[in-house]
C-alpha cells in the first residue's frame, strides 16, 4: 500500500473544487494510486509528476514521491492553469526539500 501525504496548498484546492462529481473523481483517482494503480501520471520535471483527471476542465494533481512508499500531494489544478500549477508544485516540491 502507498501513502500519500496532503500539502496544506492541496486540501486547499480540493476544498475549493465546486464540482462535486470532479471531487469524488480527484478523491477517488488518489485511492487508485494508493492501490499502486497510478493510471495517466506523467513527470513534469524537478521531481515532480502530474496525475490526469479526465473529467470536466481536466483536473490535474501534482505530487513528489518522498521514500519508497509515500508520496506527497503538492497542489491541483486543471488544464487552463496547468503551467502556472506546475511551477508552483515544483517551489512547494523544492522548498519542502530545504525543510528537510
Amino acid at each position: 500500500m502507498i501513502d500519500f501525504n496532503e500539502t496544506i496548498e492541496f486540501v486547499q484546492w480540493l476544498e475549493a473544487v465546486r464540482d462535486p462529481f470532479a471531487k469524488v473523481r480527484v478523491v477517488k483517482r488518489i485511492r487508485m494510486a494508493e492501490a499502486g494503480n497510478f493510471g495517466d501520471c506523467e513527470p513534469v520535471g524537478d521531481g515532480v509528476s502530474e496525475m490526469r483527471i479526465h473529467y470536466g476542465p481536466g483536473s490535474r494533481v501534482y505530487f513528489t514521491r518522498r521514500n519508497k512508499a509515500v508520496y506527497l500531494l503538492l497542489v491541483g489544478g486543471d488544464k487552463s492553469t496547468q503551467s502556472r500549477d506546475i511551477k508552483r508544485a515544483k517551489q512547494i516540491a523544492l522548498n519542502l526539500g530545504n525543510e528537510e
